[in-house]
């Protein structure tokens, strides 16, 4: 049973910064492919930044030079530092986890992926 529990969202200044941990349980990182998605109030969920097994990253436009995703595969912590935060920004944040084998739609495309956490909201005044 795949377990992702996220932590670390709360409140911030623009231009402030915030690092969002998932912690994961159930499978191994290496076996995965990993993301964070965000979804503000009537929009659609986003996909912000993946990174593969072999450690390959993907971002999209509107984070990249700001937000870096990083793993700890010995503790099994995903992780999002994000940097320069601005209201654009606010929304709730989802580490989900994508299965070897499953329909591949691209690392930033939340169909990819069959696990989800509860999510962790961030918001940027």
């Amino acid at each position: 049973h795949v377990q992702l529990v996220e932590s670390g969202g709360g409140s911030v200044q623009a231009g402030g910064s915030l690092r969002l941990s998932c912690a994961a349980s159930g499978y191994t990182y290496s076996s995965y492919c990993m993301g964070w998605f965000r979804q503000a109030p009537g929009k659609e969920r986003e996909g912000v930044a993946a990174i593969d097994s072999d450690g390959s990253t993907s971002y999209a436009d509107s984070v990249k030079g700001r937000f870096t995703i990083s793993q700890d595969s010995a503790k099994n912590i995903l992780y999002l530092q994000m940097h320069s935060l601005n209201p654009e920004d606010t929304a709730m944040y989802y580490c989900a986890a994508a299965a070897a084998g499953v329909v591949w739609y691209g690392p930033l495309v939340s169909k990819s992926y069959n696990h989800w956490g509860q999510g962790t909201q961030v918001t940027v005044s």
